[in-house]
């Protein structure tokens, strides 16, 4: 990795954790397991701006970033379950069908195993309902 590199991906991580303390103070003292609990749903604009145009002007799109996301948690398992309901979360409100969510996930079996592509599909049903819900 050469200087500039570093120090871009350094301030990047330093943005992320200020990011991280501006939405809730507190997050020092959560558990992971509550991660997807204390961090909202941002909207699709604050989404594109941070992940789509802010650090990859002309890469991808916040959706697209979102589901390559998911489809890297899917095969990371049940150690990222918190990740994995806030990148549904997150995918959902920007433009991603829960079709495009199951898709990436059923693709990572091959590369995280049935059990991981499973966890992570029951993981993505349950953040689809619970948005019904909230929805309703």
């Amino acid at each position: 990795m050469n200087e500039p590199f570093a120090q871009m991906f350094r301030q990047m991580m330093e943005s992320s954790q200020q990011m991280l303390r501006a939405f809730n103070p507190a997050m020092e003292k959560q558990t992971f397991a509550s991660f997807d609990k204390g961090f909202p749903t941002m909207p699709a604009d604050m989404m594109e701006m941070w992940f789509g145009r802010t650090f990859n002007r002309e890469g991808l799109d916040a959706k697209t970033r979102l589901l390559v996301t998911l489809g890297a948690l899917t095969v990371l398992g049940a150690q990222a379950e918190p990740q994995l309901r806030l990148t549904v979360r997150h995918a959902r409100e920007a433009g991603a069908t829960e079709r495009e969510i199951a898709e990436v996930i059923w693709q990572m079996s091959m590369f995280g195993g049935l059990p991981a592509m499973q966890k992570a599909l029951e993981i993505a049903q349950s953040v689809f309902a619970e948005m019904k819900e909230t929805d309703e």
